[in-house]
């Protein structure tokens, strides 16, 4: 199937790692032109190297970083088509021990930073419309042991995208949310730690038996924000393997 991707312009925070990057190398295969941000500027560098891309280091919880990343995509393509929006995971940790200090630094990047994009990549879309897919998680439909933080703000943005969704359906703009399970990054070894029988024991309770890789993910992604998703929006797609069993 062609995506309809050639040629459309994609901002993809996050992208130099994990899911964001994932995301940007689908993009990138089927013809899409990318600029890529994160936090650290030789691992942009790298990745719109590898990628043939272009890349900005930027920090989402800056209130500039939206304005610089729309203004280069422009700079360097002439429009804007849309925007993959990732951040990084939050601090992992049960509800009541994370300081004041971790929940105002999580609700800044992964809530705000997000927020934010989101209102800088729209005021940017061409009259025809766009398409904005949020990074989120599982936790938005079931909590995650050990993972208060995201438990409390993913789903937030997930209701904010729907909002979105339905503000800018109007415009031609569609607005959805990709909800991953366990896909082998860097951000899930760290989660699952040393031990070798944690992953084994968490695959055999997913119905496909296994951890996602991030390829996969990545071609979800890409589907979702291009033409051949056109009448899809508002929605919550997991990539996980069957793990939740939640509608």
């Amino acid at each position: 199937m062609d995506l309809g991707l050639a040629g459309k312009v994609f901002l993809v925070t996050g992208g130099s790692r994990g899911l964001g990057r994932a995301g940007a190398e689908a993009l990138v295969a089927e013809g899409a032109h990318v600029v890529v941000s994160a936090r650290g500027a030789d691992a942009v560098a790298r990745t719109a190297a590898e990628l043939g891309c272009t890349g900005v280091a930027a920090d989402l919880s800056d209130p500039a970083t939206p304005l610089r990343l729309v203004e280069a995509a422009l700079a360097a393509y002439d429009k804007l088509d849309g925007a993959l929006l990732s951040v990084g995971g939050p601090p992992a940790g049960p509800a009541l021990s994370l300081t004041d200090e971790q929940w105002h630094s999580a609700f800044d990047s992964v809530f705000l930073g997000a927020v934010r994009m989101a209102r800088a990549v729209v005021e940017a879309l061409p009259a025809e419309g766009g398409a904005l897919a949020f990074v989120l998680s599982t936790s938005v439909k079931a909590p995650l042991a050990g993972l208060a933080a995201s438990n409390g703000l993913r789903p937030g943005l997930a209701m904010l995208a729907k909002t979105m969704a339905d503000e800018l359906g109007p415009r031609g703009i569609r607005v959805n949310g990709l909800l991953p399970g366990r896909v082998h990054t860097d951000r899930v070894r760290e989660l699952d730690g040393d031990d070798p029988e944690v992953p084994k024991r968490i695959a055999a309770g997913i119905p496909l038996r296994r951890y996602g890789d991030p390829a996969e993910f990545g071609r979800v992604a890409a589907f979702l924000l291009s033409p051949a998703a056109s009448y899809v929006t508002g929605a919550m797609v997991p990539v996980d393997g069957g793990a939740v069993r939640a509608l």
